[in-house]
């Protein structure tokens, strides 16, 4: 997929759960990406893998307009295919970043503008070199990082991880309770068992209570605006934030933000 701001936006910055490995070629404006660990910056020029079974948030800095990515995602079947062509063998590669920055060369670059002739818009490729585009830029990907094999050939699931922790860390994710389950390496009947254990609450009850504490701290202790963090907070509407919080604590988030700018006036007199 060769995609346009408005086209990542919609398919892929929508999606807080990366499904399939994606490389991402940033040639215009700077992405700001955040997997509830840790965050990365990406500038023009410079390109990088989203591993796939991972939660990622992504923030595009300045105008959309000004952001122009390339696109490739690369599916199972693909990568299988490939690896049973071209015997590729995986290495020992040690890092758990979600996001990993490829190293400089400059084959990706002349990769990249010999895309060109084959762009139909649209984020699609002439269908009769798509194939071929996909496996040369996946070989000169290995050639230049061949540890990058041990990612893109890892057809293994989430293992079973420590609950409490991983919800602490991603409660903020608007993804399903099933996509939780997955990621933590539990069936979702095992997910709901452990995490009452855990938490001596249901995780729908528990994600918004958990969500709507962190809103409040993020407004009363960090003067942050309700309309800049409900997004972040996993509520996918204002709307609907405003009246959850108004539940738990009896006033809106707007309430409280004035209340906190007028605390400030007050203290300047």
């Amino acid at each position: 997929m060769i995609a346009t701001s408005k086209e990542l936006k919609t398919e892929i910055l929508t999606e807080q759960f990366i499904p399939d490995n994606v490389f991402v070629y940033v040639a215009q404006g700077i992405l700001n990406c955040y997997d509830g660990n840790k965050s990365y910056a990406f500038k023009a020029g410079e390109y990088f893998i989203a591993r796939k079974n991972r939660l990622a948030r992504y923030k595009i800095e300045n105008s959309e307009d000004d952001f122009k990515p390339i696109v490739f995602c690369f599916d199972e079947p693909f990568l299988k295919n490939f690896q049973e062509k071209h015997k590729t063998k995986v290495t020992d590669f040690k890092s758990a970043d979600t996001f990993v920055r490829i190293k400089p060369t400059k084959l990706i670059p002349s990769f990249i503008q010999s895309l060109q002739p084959y762009y139909l818009g649209l984020g699609k490729l002439n269908a009769e070199f798509e194939d071929i585009k996909f496996a040369e830029l996946l070989i000169i990907l290995l050639q230049n990082q061949p540890e990058l094999a041990d990612i893109f050939f890892d057809y293994g699931i989430p293992e079973k991880t420590n609950l409490e922790e991983f919800m602490n860390r991603n409660f903020t994710f608007n993804v399903s309770v099933e996509r939780f389950a997955f990621l933590t390496g539990r069936s979702l009947s095992a997910f709901k068992r452990d995490f009452f254990k855990t938490f001596n609450d249901t995780p729908n009850r528990w994600l918004v209570q958990k969500r709507l504490e962190e809103a409040h701290f993020l407004i009363d202790k960090k003067n942050q605006k309700p309309s800049d963090i409900y997004l972040d907070l996993g509520f996918e509407d204002l709307s609907h934030f405003s009246f959850a919080f108004k539940k738990k604590f009896g006033y809106t988030p707007k309430a409280l933000n004035d209340k906190k700018k007028t605390c400030k006036l007050i203290q300047r007199v």
